[in-house]
């Protein structure tokens, strides 16, 4: 819920960026899920003198098993690995580590250059993703052989055949997905300065006519391929997380078709939960089911614990579960064993779910474990990754195959839920912080399936004691802007059209603590719920 992961991202800019110092001449294994950047992150080195060492070429692709020589400590410097020619940079040009609080725009605006050439120099596939530590290439400073970039966007690389109009919940990214071109294009093309400056209503010129919708996804699993899917994963309804399930009068009052439950499963049968199907059929509710088990026992045994585990799932199908959440934040140790962390592990997991939810009933909707939303990994690793990365390990796994929805989760609010930028923290340029930038991160690795949040909650003391240490960054939270900015997330996911579904975190929390889950709560103490209201406005009545 409230990670601790999601929740140092204020503590884990101020801690020390290097490593203990290695020996010489050493050899590292490359482990599933390691990247380049998080290997030379764990040796002090940078990214360019592990490939210079390896004779690698960009865009430095290793895999499981490959060994990696890592340069001696106190050698000579070595000079980065030349980039392929159509990518070589300036002579004159140099470098930036990337700090707290960065942003493209405003590392560009030092070096007189634009976010658009920042992004093309150095390969950035996403505007909102960069690391603390990250070297970036960058202008020369004036006075050097390359002139600064005046910032002037270049002619359009490919004809303009057409235009779009800004609908609400877009961004360059999503427009650029349509469109078959990269959102660098289509700045350039648009003379766009800021990646997250769109207006309703605004028109792009675009390339060429979007492409026709891809043909639905099917998988095929060993014994046959399972029905088709008739999970309803259309429209926007909301719901709520509900620890007892005692409001649901207030639940209704705010609209909520769903109710989240969470499933925590030690080799019961299914039939041991049918009462919270049951139970949240009889007051009118769809029933989500959140389904974690042991992680344990997946470290000992992956792929029979997987099986287990997806026959149990295809218990809580038949037993008439309209959703299945398929584990939960499984990219940190507290939910995966460590040693084991990768998106391509969590998604043998997936597809066995799927197949067998699926078999039993093909209309209960499937929707992916919901990563920890965290920079606090700088990459991802076999011990634990940041949410970016572990989507992104995902996607190349085929995840987008076993899926109904893509499962997200928001509880780091403390601005509006249609700000992008100025959190009141060290770390404001992470995009955790920004309901709009994690719609655009999660959209953009899985494009033709909807965003599920089943998790999105604003925490405030309000009402109770002030909060415990690792929660101090939403001490100004106030329970007004609780209800506002929860019914504010309504109109940004359902104007954006790509959010199935918004599981409200939480309804009905009683425990305030070390995680003080109370603080998230929209029935407060003494039983009124001011939330409730403002969602019934957002809903439309």
């Amino acid at each position: 819920m409230r990670r601790v992961y999601i929740l140092t991202l204020s503590i884990l800019i101020l801690l020390s960026l290097g490593s203990a110092a290695v020996m010489a001449q050493q050899v590292h294994t490359v482990q599933a899920g390691e990247t380049l950047y998080s290997i030379a992150r764990r040796y002090d080195k940078t990214v360019a003198e592990i490939a210079q060492a390896n004779g690698l070429s960009e865009p430095y692709i290793i895999h499981a098993g490959n060994q990696l020589t890592i340069p001696p400590v106190g050698g000579a410097p070595q000079a980065p690995a030349p980039a392929p020619a159509e990518q070589q940079q300036p002579t004159g040009s140099s470098t930036y580590i990337v700090q707290r609080g960065d942003s493209l725009a405003t590392i560009a605006a030092q070096f007189g250059t634009t976010y658009i050439e920042l992004a093309r120099m150095n390969n950035i596939e996403n505007p909102d993703v960069l690391h603390v530590g990250q070297v970036l290439q960058v202008p020369a400073p004036a006075g050097t052989e390359a002139p600064a970039d005046s910032g002037a966007p270049a002619p359009a690389t490919q004809p303009t055949t057409g235009t779009y109009t800004v609908q609400r919940g877009d961004s360059l990214a999503t427009i650029a997905a349509q469109f078959n071109t990269t959102y660098i294009e289509l700045a350039r093309l648009n003379g766009i300065t800021d990646p997250d400056v769109l207006r309703v209503g605004q028109v792009l010129q675009v390339p060429g006519a979007p492409p026709p919708p891809a043909p639905a996804e099917t998988t095929a699993p060993e014994a046959g391929p399972p029905p088709p899917s008739t999970a309803n994963t259309s429209g926007f309804e909301l719901g709520g997380q509900a620890l007892s399930f005692a409001h649901p009068g207030h639940m209704k009052n705010a609209r909520m078709t769903w109710v989240k439950r969470q499933v925590k499963w030690h080799g019961e049968d299914a039939g041991h939960f049918q009462h919270l199907i049951d139970g949240a059929r009889g007051q009118g509710f769809k029933v989500l089911l959140s389904v974690i088990g042991d992680k344990n026992q997946i470290a000992g045994n992956p792929g029979g614990y997987y099986q287990s585990f997806a026959n149990f799932l295809s218990g809580l199908a038949r037993g008439g579960a309209d959703a299945i959440e398929v584990w939960n934040e499984m990219n940190i140790d507290r939910e995966w064993p460590a040693g084991q962390i990768s998106g391509s592990n969590y998604v043998q997991m997936l597809s066995a779910a799927y197949n067998a939810i699926k078999s039993a009933n093909p209309g209960t909707m499937v929707i992916s474990g919901a990563p920890a939303p965290t920079g606090f990994f700088q990459g991802c690793g076999p011990n634990g990754g940041d949410d970016d990365c572990y989507l992104r390990q995902m996607a190349a796994a085929g995840a987008a195959n076993y899926m109904d929805c893509v499962g997200v989760h928001y509880n780091a609010g403390i601005v509006p839920p249609d700000a992008t930028s100025g959190a009141p923290v060290g770390s404001s340029g992470h995009y955790s912080w920004y309901l709009p930038r994690m719609m655009t991160l999660y959209r953009s690795f899985f494009p033709s399936k909807p965003l599920c949040f089943t998790e999105l909650g604003y925490l405030t003391s309000e009402g109770y004691a002030a909060l415990p240490g690792g929660f101090a960054w939403a001490a100004g939270n106030s329970l007004a802007e609780q209800a506002a900015w929860l019914a504010g997330a309504v109109h940004r996911l359902r104007g954006s059209g790509y959010v199935r579904l918004y599981i409200v975190w939480n309804v009905d929390a009683t425990y305030y603590a070390a995680d003080p889950q109370a603080g998230y709560a929209i029935v407060r103490p003494g039983g009124g719920c001011p939330a409730c209201d403002s969602l019934r406005v957002a809903m439309g009545g």
